[in-house]
């Protein structure tokens, strides 16, 4: 049975869990799915991500999204939404929200499952990519195990 920790920022839709059943053919997955709540982020980041993909509405209602503890009701909903999504697969899921450093909890996670791979499962984040400070760059130092990116599909 492979084993992958599966971060996610928004619920997954039939594309993503498609894409991520299927990496690995008929082989038996479980699957530790890490939902990540909007924090406090920088909304100047988001927004210019938004720009430089076009979606200039979206950047201009960053401050109607809610944030914080405010998110955390939807992003509940969004991880169970993806662990039903998954388990109808076939496969193992459970999942938990991210509360405070995500990358400590991605390696404590990794460690104490055996997890073969992790995967990161988010929107594009050009200005943290241009840097390396996306989840994904910055987890590949710290995990032992291969860690794949992946863009998330719209709905």
């Amino acid at each position: 049975m492979i084993t992958t920790v599966l971060m996610i920022e928004k619920p997954m839709v039939p594309t993503d869990v498609q894409l991520v059943t299927t990496l690995h053919g008929d082989e038996r997955q479980s699957f530790v799915v890490l939902m990540q709540p909007r924090g406090d982020q920088d909304r100047l980041l988001r927004a210019l991500d938004d720009v430089a993909l076009g979606e200039l509405r979206d950047a201009v209602q960053e401050a109607d999204v809610p944030e914080g503890e405010e998110a955390e009701g939807p992003a509940q909903a969004a991880l169970g939404h993806s662990l039903d999504a998954l388990r109808a697969t076939g496969a193992e899921a459970v999942g938990r929200l991210i509360d405070d450093h995500p990358l400590d909890l991605l390696t404590s996670v990794v460690e104490e499952t055996g997890a073969d791979e992790v995967i990161v499962l988010t929107a594009p984040h050009y200005v943290e990519e241009l840097f390396h400070r996306d989840w994904a760059s910055r987890a590949r130092h710290r995990v032992g195990v291969p860690v794949l990116k992946l863009f998330a599909h719209a709905e």
